[in-house]
């Protein structure tokens, strides 16, 4: 809640608190250069969170052939980041009863759990996919709390003045993660012999070890974050920086009745899940809805990366400006809307260039696709601070779980769809294979027949 000012935090709430307030406003504050410890450590996990949620996306080509995926398998293995959001509830009752540190651990052992089922190198093809799903859904299930407590480390420990910026940085590490799943997959892993992009042949044993090594790297760095959080991560600082930090906050069932029944904070809610979902899901898959538009596996890569990273970058900046000038979220969330909405057009002329003759060139995909994410993910932080002033007192960890479940619905939706298609168009293909099979065995059955009838 890093931009309301001390007058408005000291206003009296609309529902009655679950505990009588005692002693709201602290004799004095204090801010511990410590939080930039706890600040760090919060945003490698989310940024190990992104990674891995992204590993299979970007390297897809690869992981078809060493692993017997298809493209129905790939979008499901996206799917299981959004599926993991389903319990949200729980993990936002435990993280308003236990504190941050509880709760965060558990997301963490969730992460390791999974990174070490990923990486088991089992030779039966089957039971490793299995593995591989696994050790997905376990990465989703962090996700309630790697993707929503970042507004209430900011409140928790920062000053007012410095409250955006945490946020900011603290819920768009979690992108960068999956921006340089889009750089260390396809630099890491090489494409298999006739994919586009590739001109050195490459065994399969040779590619399952590149994908095995990336596997292993990832539990490895899991496996140190886990053991710092476990060693030193405090839920609170021991005197609280400000006057919000230290207020009486809404009852966890409170917080969810009075956010369902708020219909200012439901549609400001929707215009931020639309969108994010939807451009979140579409980069998961960023490489397989490029290929047909004859982008290689490496290409698509960079442009994710540079998507995203872009956002970020653009996202923190906006929020340290935000922290200075209040008033104008709405202004600027509708000037980045109006940006993403003309780069979107633009992308999808570019792609359908038989029909518009718009020159479809490498440097207007990049150029397309990067404008959407960089004014889609930039938008994040700005819409968490706006939720926050729109519903106080409202913990500020339950508000962001409701509309970041929000943006993972959409997401799934997204991801279910694509599912959907990828299943309809093989069983398509299928058929007109055998089709096709069988227009030839009647050919040739008609050839030899006439054949047969010609001789004397």
């Amino acid at each position: 809640m890093g931009a309301v000012e001390s007058t408005e935090i000291e206003r009296e709430p609309l529902l009655v608190p679950s505990q009588p307030a005692i002693n709201t406003q602290p004799g004095f504050s204090r801010v511990y250069g410590r939080r930039w410890v706890v600040l760090t450590m919060f945003s490698l996990l989310g940024f190990m969170q992104g990674l891995v949620w992204n590993t299979w996306g970007p390297i897809q080509i690869s992981a078809k052939h060493v692993f017997e995926f298809s493209s129905t398998d790939i979008a499901v293995l996206v799917m299981w980041g959004p599926v993991g959001y389903l319990p949200w509830l729980l993990f936002m009752w435990l993280m308003d009863k236990k504190g941050l540190r509880a709760s965060l651990l558990l997301s963490a052992f969730f992460m390791l759990l999974g990174a070490v089922l990923r990486s088991v190198p089992l030779k039966d093809l089957h039971y490793r996919r299995w593995m591989i799903h696994g050790g997905q859904l376990l990465n989703g299930l962090a996700g309630p709390t790697i993707m929503s407590a970042g507004p209430l480390l900011s409140t928790t420990w920062f000053a007012p003045d410095q409250r955006a910026t945490a946020t900011a940085i603290a819920s768009l590490i979690g992108y960068l993660g999956s921006a340089c799943a889009f750089l260390i997959g396809p630099l890491a892993v090489p494409a298999p012999n006739g994919t586009m992009g590739s001109t050195i042949y490459w065994n399969q044993n040779h590619i399952g070890d590149r994908i095995q090594f990336v596997l292993y790297a990832e539990v490895g760095m899991i496996a140190a974050l886990f053991l710092a959080v476990q060693l030193y991560f405090p839920s609170r600082p021991p005197i609280p920086p400000s006057v919000a930090a230290a207020s009486q906050r809404l009852s966890y069932r409170s917080s969810i009745c009075r956010l369902l029944s708020n219909m200012r904070f439901l549609m400001i809610a929707l215009a931020y899940s639309v969108p994010t979902g939807v451009a979140a899901g579409w980069a998961g898959v960023l490489d397989m809805i490029l290929t047909p538009a004859k982008v290689s596996q490496v290409d698509a890569g960079w442009i994710g990366f540079w998507s995203i990273v872009g956002g970020c970058v653009f996202g923190v900046a906006m929020a340290r400006f935000a922290d200075y000038i209040r008033g104008m979220l709405k202004l600027i969330l509708v000037l980045m809307f109006a940006g993403a909405s003309l780069a979107a057009t633009w992308f999808t002329l570019t792609c359908l260039t038989r029909i518009t003759h718009l020159p479809s060139t490498q440097a207007t995909l990049y150029t397309s696709c990067i404008l959407v994410g960089i004014f889609i993910n930039s938008s994040v932080p700005i819409f968490l601070e706006l939720f926050i002033e729109t519903v106080y007192p409202v913990p500020e960890g339950i508000t962001c779980g409701v509309v970041t479940f929000l943006s993972n619905l959409f997401t799934g939706l997204l991801l279910f769809c694509l599912t959907f298609y990828f299943t309809v168009s093989l069983r398509i293909h299928d058929c007109s294979k055998h089709q096709m099979a069988g227009r030839d065995v009647r050919n040739m059955v008609t050839e030899a027949l006439a054949a047969i009838s010609l001789q004397p």
